[in-house]
């Protein structure tokens, strides 16, 4: 499975408009970069680990928030690194004045240097519109906004 990915996309109405909750990379190597970049929240599964659960487990680890269902699938695509990508989207709640809680990996840094340090996987999130978010999201996961909309249209003001 080590060619595979798993991630869950939580949108949500709001001012009759779909939002997109999108994380962006921690590390040094994206500090700079922000257009393009970021992602939905997505990890590789364990061994055998289904990947709903998979990448409900990830979405935790990754922002410190708990998918609630219903869950819609929203299919797989592959990605640039040669990986499959299977997301599942769900309407949810989240207040940017509480952050994100991320687990951290080990990177050498700077390279080759021998010295290491713990970064987070995620260091910020945003709701996004569905414009800025195919602006910034990494272009090969766009496609599962354009799929989120198709299943979740946007609420009409009454």
């Amino acid at each position: 499975m080590s060619q595979v990915t798993a991630g869950m996309l939580m949108c949500r109405n709001a001012s009759s408009a779909l939002e997109f909750f999108l994380v962006h990379p921690g590390g040094p190597f994206f500090a700079r970069k922000d257009e393009g970049a970021w992602s939905i929240p997505k990890g590789m599964p364990d061994d055998a680990e289904d990947l709903l659960l998979a990448a409900q487990r990830e979405f935790v680890e990754e922002t410190g928030i708990t998918p609630t269902p219903p869950f819609y699938s929203l299919k797989s695509t592959k990605l640039k690194s040669g990986k499959t990508m299977h997301v599942w989207l769900f309407t949810g709640a989240w207040d940017p004045a509480n952050g994100i809680v991320s687990n951290t990996f080990s990177l050498e840094w700077p390279p080759r240097s021998g010295k290491y340090k713990d970064v987070p996987e995620v260091d910020r999130a945003e709701w996004m519109s569905y414009d800025k978010a195919k602006e910034m999201i990494n272009p090969h996961q766009a496609i599962f906004l354009d799929r989120a909309c198709e299943i979740l249209p946007p609420v009409e003001p009454s």
